[in-house]
């Protein structure tokens, strides 16, 4: 029997806590709370959760520090719960190191929904590198040593700290190449859907898009004027850049 999913909800109000514990553990996770963000952070450390849910509007630290400090230590899917409506915050949340992001209120089977096609996509825990590393060969491009059995990007001998997503999305321009993705695509692919299935995404998921882009960008030391392997192209979307010649 494989082992229980761990889910952590990190909110200091009592009613929501609530909801998303229930919804958390009617998808089948073994759910643990904090209340407050040092206790989050705590919890992390100690728990290795595969999701969690954090507050942004947190009484002791806020949320986007909160996602820092869970950086450090965990891989965990973190999804940001947020009263504040404004994009500028959504934006600091995903740079923190969150995957996605609600805002209050909303509703459980949006939670559930978003929880699950999270869970869907691959997590390698140690086991599974060390036997995916015997039979999943490594992808190179200009430099980028990518083997998508262990979930490894490893950059001049260096192994990348790439958050789940962000791991995902350059997979994804691996797979296809020169091949334009749009934003809409990169989406469906988060959601572990077909390119093509013309479900419907959002102005604010493309724009996550971006920001974990950027973020990926940031970590690669890519540029986009003259990029090694992301490529914007205006207007569409991204692909993978040319293969140098050295």
């Amino acid at each position: 029997m494989s082992e229980a999913r761990v889910g952590l909800v990190i909110e200091d109000d009592q009613d929501i806590r609530e909801l998303v514990r229930v919804v958390l553990s009617q998808a089948g996770f073994d759910v643990h709370v904090a209340s407050t963000g040092s206790a989050g952070v705590t919890s992390a450390r100690e728990l290795n959760p595969d999701v969690i849910t954090l507050d942004l509007g947190l009484p002791d630290i806020d949320g986007f520090e909160v996602a820092r400090q869970i950086r450090k230590s965990s891989d965990a899917y973190i999804i940001m719960l947020t009263a504040r409506a404004e994009e500028l915050d959504t934006l600091m949340g995903l740079e923190a190191g969150g995957d996605d992001y609600l805002t209050k209120p909303f509703r459980p089977r949006e939670l559930r929904a978003r929880v699950e096609a999270m869970m869907r996509r691959p997590r390698a825990s140690s086991e599974s590198r060390s036997v995916a590393e015997e039979v999943d060969p490594e992808v190179s491009h200009n430099g980028l040593a990518v083997s998508a059995g262990s979930r490894t990007a490893v950059l001049n001998g260096t192994e990348l700290k790439l958050t789940r997503t962000e791991f995902d999305l350059l997979l994804a321009l691996l797979e296809t190449g020169r091949i334009v993705r749009t934003k809409a695509d990169l989406a469906r692919r988060l959601r572990n859907e077909p390119y093509d299935v013309g479900s419907y995404v959002s102005d604010a998921d493309e724009r996550a898009v971006e920001v974990h882009m950027g973020n990926l960008r940031k970590k690669l030391g890519d540029s986009i004027q003259a990029p090694r392997w992301l490529e914007t192209v205006r207007g569409v979307g991204y692909r993978l850049a040319p293969a140098s010649s050295n």
